[in-house]
């Protein structure tokens, strides 16, 4: 049965067979509407213009060939968009967020350009507008990369400008890492059985993103530890961390039907958000430098172990890092304090000139003091010198 239009609504294919929706007012003006009908963003146009006597913004159409095309997609083409893409629907949530907050402002911006008459020159431009944020530039560079990938492989373009732009030079280790000191610290400022001691010791003691430790609860208790699905990963990426038995001491008189180990003070789990900024503002209370975040403590965590001598794939298996390299980077820099003990000691005793059996009296006899190599003589003429002999 045929699903009746909502009311003053008109619906046609243009002359490019394109389809059109349009909602029609008596004494108001034609208002563009999402097409096609009855999809989540027609009824959410529609329902904003219907239930207001503001007027509605006019949505926007895109054109084809469009850099907003290649992103968001263009009705009645072939091109989906890159958002609609395998690549960007597999990412995390929260990731989506952040590659949306950058290609939404570009599309705002320069969304009616060509695709095609995307040049490298005009890449450099908007990378030099972002000279005083190198990281903002970084992942400009980087987002706008994937896009033009896209736009190849549905063939908007044949080449990617964007590997013939500059590189955006940033030195940056990202997230700080937690020290042993900053450890030492907030556990000093936030004593055993506060909540927020609780939920750093699940952090430290799990390696565990702040997406998945606020989840973590006995829930995820096994024989074998905590078996808990990484969010970021969309549950691709199981782990199964052993409990440490400083963390079970801290997690023991946690209610057995509670949502999560980290709780709000009403008993609820902690969103990703405040749980970030609840941490950050206790490790500036408890005197740490700024920006120690809750991902701080998780690189902390890795650092402990790889300065306990753990591999890189046994570092993985906890954290659930599916990148070695970022690992390796840890492990390095646990060898590298390492070998420096090693090789200081070694030198101590490298070039040390040592006398074998030196006698007792040597050095110690007050008649026979020892003169030092370096020091020089006083100068005296020639004919001082041939009268009497140097002392």
């Amino acid at each position: 049965m045929r699903q009746r239009k909502p009311k003053y609504v008109n619906e046609y294919l243009d002359r490019h067979g394109h389809p059109r929706v349009y909602l029609r007012r008596p004494g108001k003006p034609q208002l563009a509407l999402p097409a096609p009908l009855y999809t989540p963003e027609f009824w959410a146009a529609y329902r904003a213009a219907m239930s207001s006597d503001a007027p509605t913004p006019e949505v926007k159409r895109i054109k084809a060939g469009t850099i907003a095309a290649a992103v968001k997609g263009c009705e009645g083409t072939h091109v989906k968009g890159y958002y609609n893409s395998t690549q960007f629907r597999a990412l995390a949530e929260t990731t989506k967020a952040v590659y949306r907050g950058v290609l939404d402002r570009l599309v705002e911006k320069h969304g009616d350009g060509p695709v095609a008459g995307l040049q490298a020159k005009y890449i450099n431009n908007l990378i030099d507008e972002m000279a005083d944020t190198p990281s903002a530039a970084s992942n400009f560079r980087k987002r706008l990369k994937a896009v033009m990938d896209y736009a190849v492989s549905v063939g908007m373009r044949a080449d990617n400008p964007v590997i013939m732009a500059k590189r955006v030079k940033l030195k940056t280790t990202g997230h700080r890492t937690w020290t042993e000191e900053d450890i030492t610290k907030f556990r000093k400022r936030w004593k055993v059985g506060t909540p927020l001691r609780l939920a750093f010791e699940v952090l430290l003691h799990t390696g565990l993103r702040r997406s998945d430790a606020v989840r973590l609860s006995w829930n995820h208790l096994t024989q074998d530890g905590f078996a808990i699905a990484t969010k970021k990963s969309q549950g691709h990426v199981e782990l199964c961390i052993p409990v440490h038995t400083d963390l079970a001491r801290y997690i023991a008189d946690c209610p057995k039907d509670g949502p999560a180990f980290i709780e709000t003070m009403y008993g609820k789990a902690r969103s990703e958000k405040a749980f970030s900024s609840w941490i950050s503002e206790a490790a500036a209370d408890a005197g740490l430098p700024p920006k120690s975040s809750p991902h701080g403590v998780r690189k902390a965590a890795c650092r402990r172990l790889a300065e306990t001598g753990c591999t890189a794939l046994e570092i993985m298996a906890i954290t659930g890092h599916t990148d070695i390299r970022e690992i390796e980077r840890y492990c390095r820099e646990a060898a590298r304090k390492k070998l420096a003990v090693t090789a200081m000691a070694k030198l101590e005793g490298g070039f040390d000139a040592r006398l074998p059996n030196p006698p007792e009296e040597l050095g110690k006899s007050a008649d026979n003091p020892l003169k030092s190599l370096t020091t020089k003589p006083a100068w005296r003429s020639q004919q001082d010198s041939n009268l009497q002999p140097a002392e």
